[in-house]
């Protein structure tokens, strides 16, 4: 897919595996900060989390997003495992036209 080549592993893993039940899942309690205020003060997201975003039209909820990913870029070039986070982004139900 991304041109380089073969991957080399010794191992295999099933596609779709059971999800961890919550008391399965490590704690969340180191806060990421967002890039907005407002966000991280009333409704702080924890590292690690995950974060649905809804709400009506033209709201600003993919904005938003793809600005707190933004946000991450500082963390993600220190090269520091403990600052790094990936960020994904699932946009459902979007015209590729309208994602940044």
């Amino acid at each position: 897919i991304d041109g380089l080549g073969e991957i080399a592993t010794t191992g295999r893993r099933a596609l779709e595996l059971q999800a961890p039940t919550v008391m399965q899942r490590k704690s969340v309690h180191e806060p990421m900060e967002t890039g907005y205020k407002a966000v991280d003060a009333m409704t702080p997201i924890g590292r690690g989390q995950r974060q649905l975003i809804i709400g009506d039209r033209q709201t600003g909820k993919t904005a938003l997003a793809v600005d707190t990913i933004i946000n991450q870029r500082d963390n993600w070039a220190s090269g520091d495992p403990k600052k790094q986070v990936r960020c994904i982004y699932v946009a459902i139900g979007q015209k590729g036209s309208t994602i940044a």
